[in-house]
């Protein structure tokens, strides 16, 4: 008798769900790191080096952690895990 193909899991798909989205979101970042650091250099032209490093890294860190928490927020309200997680809130909502 033949075996039957696995079920796919949906926690692989939502990895590279969000995986594939991170990639977006790091040239993303490293876009806005490189504007920031080029309006930096424009202001003030006695700039040291480390002043502009430390503005590409702020910066950079900082939008790629904000879209990645965000990326989660959205892959977890579309697997379905917040229902499961709070079901007497819903419950509510339909009355």
């Amino acid at each position: 008798m033949p075996v039957p193909d696995p079920i796919p899991s949906p926690r692989g798909s939502l990895k590279q769900r969000f995986w594939r989205i991170f990639r977006l979101m790091i040239v993303l970042a490293v876009v806005l790191a490189v504007i920031a650091m080029i309006l930096v250099s424009r202001g003030d032209p006695t700039l040291h080096v480390n002043m502009l490093i430390a503005t590409g890294l702020g910066v950079g860190f900082t939008v790629l952690l904000g879209t990645s928490l965000m990326t989660l927020v959205f892959i977890s309200a579309d697997s379905g895990h917040d229902e499961a997680a709070a079901p007497h809130i819903h419950d509510k909502d339909d009355e």
